[in-house]
């Protein structure tokens, strides 16, 4: 991968999460902490990220003007994909939701639904569904991450496997043709595999940067998923799902 395709996927990583470690970019990326502190040197230079706590995070706004425009992209192709997973989903069903930008955006779309029982870990899932009272919103316990706005640990994957929804919904790290669904961190992984083996109809959300990333905690393969969801893929990339796969693509919006 070249060195600007790589900082744009970090950059990417970086809007949607706030503030990502070098640590888990260089493993992301299976490069050396010295290259990405070089990628990352030439992304501060440039005014769309800042040095922080052992990382990197968004700019002041003063600076991120030309960030915010992409971020602006990624989150109308999010809520555009999030409304076409919603449409799947009826009323008085019980869904599974994980953790990300992607599902909250989902739960968004989902808010117009009534009589739904909706299980989460995302404390910004939760509150996105707060307005809608006709929505019963059951969070779970475990490791609050402050970035991440959401819980983890081993009581979110026995929170999981202690119900059997209509519907689960995830993202994840990246996504490989041999080996699936990948996360970076083991825990996320666990939560993914939970809803997964505890949900009828499996639904994943992705974008078609998640083909280029390089997660190592496995989650499942593509024969778990029902539904994928995504903004665009190559030939070789639609080969490459299994028949029992339905996919869906939006196509991504541009400014």
């Amino acid at each position: 991968m070249s060195a600007q395709k790589r900082q744009s996927i970090i950059l990417d990583w970086v809007r949607e999460e706030h503030h990502v470690d070098v640590d888990a970019i260089s493993n992301r990326f299976g490069v050396t902490p010295q290259t990405i502190r070089r990628d990352i040197n030439h992304l501060c230079e440039q005014g769309l990220l800042r040095r922080r706590y052992g990382g990197v995070s968004l700019p002041s706004a003063a600076l991120n003007s030309a960030a915010n425009a992409s971020s602006v992209n990624l989150d109308l192709t999010h809520q555009k994909i999030a409304s076409e997973i919603a449409k799947q989903i009826p009323n008085g069903a019980s869904v599974s939701l994980g953790g990300g930008a992607g599902l909250v955006q989902v739960a968004t779309a989902l808010l117009n639904h009534t009589s739904l029982k909706v299980l989460t870990n995302s404390l910004s899932v939760a509150s996105a569904l707060a307005s809608n009272s006709e929505i019963e919103v059951i969070v779970s316990g475990g490791q609050f991450r402050h970035a991440n706005n959401d819980v983890v640990g081993p009581e979110v994957t026995n929170f999981f496997s202690s119900f059997f929804s209509d519907f689960g919904v995830i993202s994840c790290g990246s996504i490989d043709a041999q080996h699936g669904l990948m996360d970076f961190d083991i825990r996320e992984a666990e939560a993914n595999r939970a809803i997964i083996s505890n949900t009828r109809t499996k639904i994943l959300l992705a974008d078609q940067e998640k083909w280029h990333a390089k997660a190592m905690c496995k989650v499942a393969t593509f024969k778990y998923v029902d539904l994928f969801f995504t903004d665009q893929m190559t030939q070789e990339e639609v080969e490459s799902l299994p028949d029992c796969v339905k996919s869906f693509q939006v196509n991504p919006i541009r400014l």
